[in-house]
């Protein structure tokens, strides 16, 4: 799913990274709340099932299966984006320490909650948007895509290739492909569409961002140009968060959080890392507005997928939904 045991047997326990994980594993976990959705708990919880896989020591095995089975529930009273970016590490975690082979009544209990949790109504308005599935299939900004990571989660844990082919058309259809999934701009979008289409704009709408506003994508094809500017790698509707189009940009911390769930490697002239580096070009044309921010974990798993070499830095910040990975897509890994 994201990384096997066999793969994290091969990693160093030494260096910074290693004792940034084996710290968190050690540490109070604090309280499960996915409700929440700066919550950590869930990220800290990955760490204790990193440290298992990586020494086999039982200690941080239970640990684990505490901090999952404890997290189950916890989504009472929260909102679909809390529930997208809190529940990609449980379920990684779950996996990594082979949950049903250590404990199958307990997993049984996760196993359900995880079935039923991807359709549970949340937030205010107890409508199908507001699920964990129907975000992902309604919108098309970072909540929306860290919905799709948990989603995609979830269904490869519960082996549901239903659903898992269901999401791939989804992200089809986010990366331009309106035959496998349509993407509606906000003017045309209505309560009737939801699970229909992707709604790109905003309510407002500004599509102002899109390389063609009648046919709107998650990020913009390669070569793009607007007002004489490259706009290839623009993620658009996380890009209108701060602002219409203008050269330069007003600086939204948005579209670098949308790559946290946007992770597709290959399809879209190999979209994430053209939206990795639009993000990059941005830095250096503008460099007193922060648009790079070398700690983020996404940037490891970026460069370790396309051998790159964007700067990155260790250190114990964690991502929304997933984190670790200065450890986990290490060059040492390659």
């Amino acid at each position: 799913m994201w990384i096997s045991q066999a793969e994290v047997k091969q990693l160093p326990m030494q260096g910074t990274a290693w004792e940034n994980v084996l710290a968190a594993a050690d540490g109070d976990l604090g309280a499960p709340k996915i409700s929440d959705q700066n919550s950590n708990h869930d990220v800290n919880t990955l760490a204790v099932a990193l440290v298992y896989a990586r020494t086999g020591d039982r200690q941080y095995r239970e640990k684990a299966a505490d901090a999952i089975s404890s997290a189950v529930g916890t989504e009472h009273g929260g909102t679909a984006l809390a529930l997208a970016r809190n529940l990609l590490s449980y379920v990684i975690a779950a996996e990594l320490i082979d949950f049903k082979a250590y404990d199958r009544a307990r997993e049984s209990r996760f196993r359900s909650w995880l079935m039923k949790v991807r359709n549970e109504p949340l937030g205010s308005k107890a409508v199908s948007d507001q699920t964990l599935i129907g975000s992902h299939e309604r919108g098309a900004t970072n909540g929306s895509g860290m919905a799709g990571a948990s989603r995609v989660a979830a269904a490869v844990y519960l082996h549901d290739e239903r659903d898992l082919a269901r999401a791939a058309l989804v992200m089809k259809g986010w990366l331009g492909d309106h035959s496998a999934y349509p993407g509606i701009p906000a003017p045309d979008f209505g309560p009737e569409d939801v699970g229909q289409g992707l709604r790109f704009g905003g309510s407002k709408p500004d599509l102002s961002w899109q390389a063609d506003p009648s046919a709107p994508v998650g990020v913009n094809p390669k070569g793009a140009k607007k007002g004489g500017h490259s706009i290839d790698g623009a993620l658009p509707d996380d890009m209108r968060r701060g602002g219409p189009f203008r050269w330069p940009p007003a600086y939204t911390q948005y579209a670098r959080e949308a790559l946290s769930g946007y992770v597709v490697y290959g399809w879209s002239d190999r979209a994430l890392l053209r939206a990795t580096r639009f993000l990059w070009r941005l830095d250096r044309a503008f460099p007193n507005q922060n648009w790079w921010e070398p700690e983020v974990p996404i940037y490891w798993v970026v460069n370790y997928r396309y051998h790159s070499s964007f700067p990155v830095a260790v250190t114990t910040a964690l991502g929304r939904n997933v984190g670790w990975t200065s450890w986990t897509h290490s060059p040492e890994r390659r």
